[in-house]
């Protein structure tokens, strides 16, 4: 790649993608049965898997921590909640960052940085120490998905990219599911610190044998960041997702301002991202919503995720409020579902490269809707596990056959040289719509709850009655899913060109 003249670079030539396909052995008139994914994909895919398993890997530590650091529920739970604030702080960042260093480079920042916050968890004396050990975890995490993403999109032919991505939803899905069950089998042996001192053999093994085997992916270019940018991303992005998280723990003037103030500031990141489209180089190229399959499936990916990480939450609440499950049996209940994704992907994928989205997207997102309208009338107070096990495990399986075919089919829209920013852009607008589903449905259930206890009913009621609503929620987030899985063309639009 060489540079472009507004700092992106331009797409490679013919020569370069012949020097790509012979370095990883590909060919583009390869049968697609024959591909295999190339080893350095597979083992990025494993980095992967192993820092967002992270990210749900101390959910069950949290009563352990209260005791130990003598903190309070509420501050506990900050455990996770930096995490995830990190993770929306930094994921605008990575579009400019990937295209700034090389791919060995970014890999080895990602997973240094990743290691040493995995270092100060496991030793941290104190509660804020283990904070900011997990903010720096999570600093980690946010440049993994994009640079895995870029990469898939980089080396693997078109007509192989399905099933690649398929492989992603290893990470993606099975991670989190898997976070509380791993967790809960480690602190049957001692101390929460062992959690961390497990998870750092396995990341620096994991990331020597990357390393040994890791190719650097085309040209950097030396456009300069602006750091007002990433200071206003950083700021506005974590100051949303915050405060949308926030939504029924706080008054309704505190999460205006939070809400309110970090999307002021989201807006005045993206009207600064236009300008320096102009005179500059954006830390966030926005150029990507130009093509309408990307932002079509963008769309649809975020209305997904809120339907998504939405219902994720209503589930736990549930089997835990009101069937008095603890944290272990609540991740071990939901877990087979997300093995069921994560085995599910790479099949997806593989059907995506011989038949298109459309035929898996729409009968996916049209499951989804049955699923969750299902939880929605069957939910009770005893509700057979067995039941919700199955219905969680098939609204998993809808969710595969929409997330592998939309992320290979947006990606597949952009020109090369807006790989980086698109998968930035996906990543950060998952981190949003997930806060906003989530948001959305847990008030719904709140104030539904509230509505049915002033009328009469029992706590145990009100609480079923404002699942079930919330059910249905997630079911019309769902049904904006179909509408859009119909305006999908079958395969990726080809790109034209550079952006401009």
């Amino acid at each position: 790649m060489t540079p472009h003249s507004d700092g992106v670079p331009e797409a490679s030539t013919d020569s370069e993608l012949a020097a790509l396909e012979a370095e990883f052995g590909q060919t583009p008139d390869e049968p697609v049965d024959s591909y295999k994914t190339p080893l350095v994909i597979k083992l990025l895919v494993a980095a992967t898997f192993v820092v967002i398993l992270n990210e749900t890997i101390m959910l069950n530590a949290i009563p352990h921590l209260m005791v130990d650091f003598d903190v309070k529920a509420r501050d506990a739970q900050w455990i996770s909640s930096i995490f995830m604030l990190t993770m929306a702080a930094v994921i605008p960042i990575t579009g400019w960052f990937l295209q700034r260093v090389t791919t060995r480079t970014a890999y080895t920042i990602a997973m240094t940085t990743f290691g040493i916050g995995t270092i100060i968890c496991g030793t941290a004396p104190i509660f804020e120490m283990l904070l900011v050990g997990r903010a720096v975890q999570a600093a980690g995490t946010a440049v993994m998905m994009p640079l895995l993403m870029t990469t898939v999109m980089t080396v693997v032919p078109e007509h192989a990219r399905g099933r690649v991505m398929g492989n992603m939803m290893l990470a993606i899905s099975v991670a989190p599911a898997m976070g509380p069950a791993v967790s809960g089998l480690i602190l049957d042996l001692g101390s929460w610190r062992l959690i961390f001192a497990f998870m750092l053999p396995v990341a620096v093994i994991v990331s020597m044998l990357s390393l040994r085997h890791l190719k650097d992916v085309g040209e950097t270019n030396t456009a300069p960041v602006s750091w007002f940018s990433v200071a206003v991303a950083a700021l506005g992005f974590s100051t949303l997702v915050y405060g949308l998280s926030e939504v029924g723990a706080r008054g309704t003037g505190q999460l205006t301002l939070l809400i309110g103030g970090g999307a002021a500031l989201v807006a005045l990141f993206t009207l600064w991202q236009l300008r320096l489209q102009r005179v500059g180089s954006p830390l966030l190229d926005l150029r990507a919503f130009k093509h309408r399959t990307f932002t079509v499936t963008l769309v649809l990916m975020s209305m997904a995720f809120m339907a998504f990480l939405g219902s994720m939450i209503l589930l736990p609440l549930y089997l835990q409020q009101l069937r008095g499950l603890s944290a272990m049996q609540t991740g071990l209940l939901v877990m087979p579902g997300g093995l069921a994704m994560g085995l599910l992907g790479p099949r997806v994928g593989a059907l995506y490269d011989k038949i298109g989205a459309r035929p898996l997207v729409i009968p996916g997102s049209i499951l989804m809707v049955v699923a969750l309208f299902t939880m929605s009338r069957v939910v009770d107070a005893d509700t057979p596990y067995a039941l919700l096990l199955g219905l969680h495990v098939l609204l998993m399986l809808s969710l595969a056959a929409i997330f592998t075919p939309v992320f290979t089919l947006g990606l597949g829209a952009l020109p090369p040289e807006l790989y980086s920013h698109g998968s930035s852009i996906l990543g950060t607008l998952q981190q949003v719509a997930g806060a906003i589903g989530t948001a959305a449905l847990v008030v719904i259930l709140e104030n539904r709850s509230e509505s049915l206890m002033s009328g009469g009913s029992t706590a145990d009621e009100a609480f079923i009655g404002g699942l079930q609503w919330a059910f249905i929620a997630g079911s019309m987030f769902g049904a904006v899913v179909i509408a859009l899985s119909l305006l999908l063309p079958a395969k990726a639009d080809q790109p034209a060109g550079p952006a401009h």
